[in-house]
């Protein structure tokens, strides 16, 4: 929430003199009319471009006192040539945190399905995590669940979080979480098959993922109906080294993975 004086003047409409801040590539910052946050991607003849975490793009005039940079109005210029770089993100979007030491891990953790979906948040989210402490185990599915938070005990102090793959109405792992109601465990989801299909079809450099018939080993059938390899390890490690930042994944694994955080990271 925007902070305001007794006179109920917004901040970026007072006189005060604001810093002025080169507009970097990688610079996040709030556009003040309208509140679309975003990376900078562009800067060029008075206009910045800024890209939100889901991609979406927005040209902005740069107008003085235009924009909130950490909750402080700024007006962004153009950057020098030569001028020093400010910090760049993490892959997960979050400004980067020169020389930062891992925290000790919580007691909470994150439970993901396979090793699949673990590397694909750790290449992601990993710095975030290890700045939090927050540790991410893979199950190897999820038919156990409930045993498996029955046996981690979550508490208060001790959240789970869990990321399920095909969370969806009358799926057979809707069916197993709905059996799960504590206030201290936090189950979500993506709506895909599989973690892979998570990742976008063209940072993989494909026009979309192809519809397997069921009964098909779906990971199989992806590889035969690409055209690659049968090998879905292979595959699996070409479609990880295509993830280089959030840019590369859909929103729908965005948005949930960025909720599990918070809910075990929250005091």
């Amino acid at each position: 929430m925007r902070s305001y004086n007794p006179d109920l003047t917004p901040p970026w409409k007072r006189s005060a003199p604001v810093p002025e801040v080169p507009a970097e590539a990688d610079l996040v910052v709030e556009e003040v009319s309208t509140g679309f946050c975003g990376a900078v991607i562009r800067c060029e003849a008075g206009t910045v471009t800024l890209e939100d975490r889901f991609g979406k793009h927005r040209v902005f005039p740069m107008e003085p006192r235009g924009f909130l940079l950490e909750g402080r109005v700024v007006t962004l210029v153009r950057p020098s040539a030569g001028a020093p770089k400010r910090p760049t993100r993490t892959a997960s979007g979050s400004i980067a945190v020169p020389g930062a030491r891992a925290r000790v891990a919580r007691a909470g953790r994150i439970y993901v399905e396979g090793r699949h979906d673990a590397e694909l948040v750790e290449r992601v989210w990993g710095d975030d995590l290890r700045i939090e402490g927050v540790v991410v185990e893979y199950l190897g599915g999820i038919d156990d669940l409930p045993a498996i938070v029955a046996e981690f005990a979550p508490t208060p102090d001790a959240r789970l979080g869990v990321l399920v793959d095909h969370l969806v109405e009358g799926s057979k792992e809707s069916r197993i979480a709905s059996q799960i109601s504590s206030p201290d465990v936090l189950i979500v989801g993506h709506p895909y098959i599989d973690v892979w299909e998570a990742v976008k079809p063209s940072s993989v450099g494909i026009p979309e993922w192809p519809v397997i018939p069921r009964g098909q080993d779906w990971k199989t059938g992806v590889c035969q109906a690409l055209g690659w390899p049968p090998d879905p390890p292979a595959a699996w490690q070409h479609i990880l080294s295509k993830v280089h930042s959030y840019k590369d994944l859909r929103p729908e694994l965005l948005s949930r993975v960025e909720e599990l955080i918070d809910f075990v990271t929250a005091p």
